[in-house]
């Protein structure tokens, strides 16, 4: 009986998705014009901003809009973007971040004219991979899921099938601000447009293969 209870409590857990309010989330680095409308958030990315460290470039900026919430545990997030994307390295994305030196960012990117889908993850220095796309798209999906110290990064168009761009490491057991920014290092500011923008909670791992370990028969 306690197995039955047990696994069905898992079950009603694992498929529980929550819809997060944008108008409940934070602004780090609130942009000068903004709007929530209809559970959309559309935003005027400030210019001459973006998230980098060292690498590369030789220089480190940690200024760009990105309106977050507070996470634990395992998580999948998603979220449909577009913009209205005019220089070279405009972007809008989902972002990850434990703090200064520790975040990962992914979504689309202009440059040189072009989409392209991208990724940066930092750890203490940052990284950078894109997956050049052969014609603009008017939007993209991105979904990140967090399992354990591992973000596994997709993207689709339609919301049904999801491909995997990124897997990267993110220190597990400690709470990730998650949410969605947008950056235009070179140029003087954009639209970007974040739609259905959701959390689904998934249960640990560890604690899942405890419980079945553990459990009476």
């Amino acid at each position: 009986m306690k197995k039955l209870f047990l696994s069905g409590m898992m079950a009603a857990v694992s498929f529980a998705c929550m819809a997060q309010s944008l108008d409940k989330m934070q602004w780090f680095n609130e942009p000068e014009q903004w709007k929530i409308e209809n559970g959309s958030l559309s935003m005027n990315v400030t210019p001459k901003t973006d998230y980098w460290r060292i690498s590369h470039y030789g220089f480190t900026v940690d200024d760009a809009p990105f309106l977050y919430t507070l996470r634990g545990g395992e998580f999948e997030v998603k979220v449909k973007i577009s913009g209205d994307y005019k220089a070279r390295f405009d972007q809008a994305g989902l972002m990850l971040r434990i703090d200064h030196e520790n975040y990962i960012k992914a979504g689309i990117e202009f440059v040189d004219g072009k989409y392209n889908l991208s990724t940066v993850v930092t750890h203490h220095t940052s990284d950078w991979s894109i997956i050049p796309l052969d014609r603009p798209v008017p939007f993209v999906w991105i979904k990140a899921v967090r399992r354990l110290d591992a973000v596994e990064i997709f993207y689709s168009f339609d919301d049904k099938e999801y491909t995997m761009m990124r897997n990267a490491w993110l220190q597990d057991n400690h709470p990730v601000m998650v949410g969605v920014m947008g950056a235009s290092p070179d140029g003087n500011g954009f639209v970007a447009r974040f739609e259905n923008f959701s959390v689904r909670h998934l249960p640990d791992q560890r604690r899942v293969q405890w419980l079945k370990n553990n459990s009476e028969d």
